[in-house]
């Protein structure tokens, strides 16, 4: 069961550094770097030169709590896309690097990234 455990993590580790190793954010054309868990969805902006956050947005911000998008579903995925892109956009950034990283692009994370697209966000 261990050797099963740990064989899973090396793989869900190997599959983020394939993603991850060939973006690299910047300042004008941030990584929106975006985790699930089984309860929770983030995203945030960063900037990899100056290892800053630029800005966030989760199912855990101030906004979200006690409304329906304080869960993980594909609302809130929405709702969490139109932020960030609004967070984007008072920082004037116009695209941006999706960073899916070990997760696979569809359901939650396909209506985050077509709810950003949606608010003007180029990726």
């Amino acid at each position: 069961m261990r050797k099963h455990a740990i064989k899973k993590q090396k793989l869900r580790k190997n599959r983020a550094h394939r993603v991850r190793h060939k973006m690299h954010g910047t300042k004008e054309c941030p990584r929106l770097s975006v985790h699930k868990t089984n309860s929770n969805i983030y995203a945030q902006l960063i900037d990899d030169e100056n290892g800053v956050v630029l800005g966030a947005s989760g199912t855990l911000s101030k906004a979200f709590q006690d409304t329906p998008f304080s869960k993980k579903s594909k609302e809130s995925a929405k709702k969490i896309g139109e932020t960030i892109a609004e967070i984007a956009k008072k920082q004037n950034i116009e695209s941006v690097i999706f960073d899916r990283g070990p997760f696979k692009y569809h359901g939650i994370l396909a209506e985050l990234a077509d709810a950003a697209r949606a608010q003007g966000l180029k990726f």
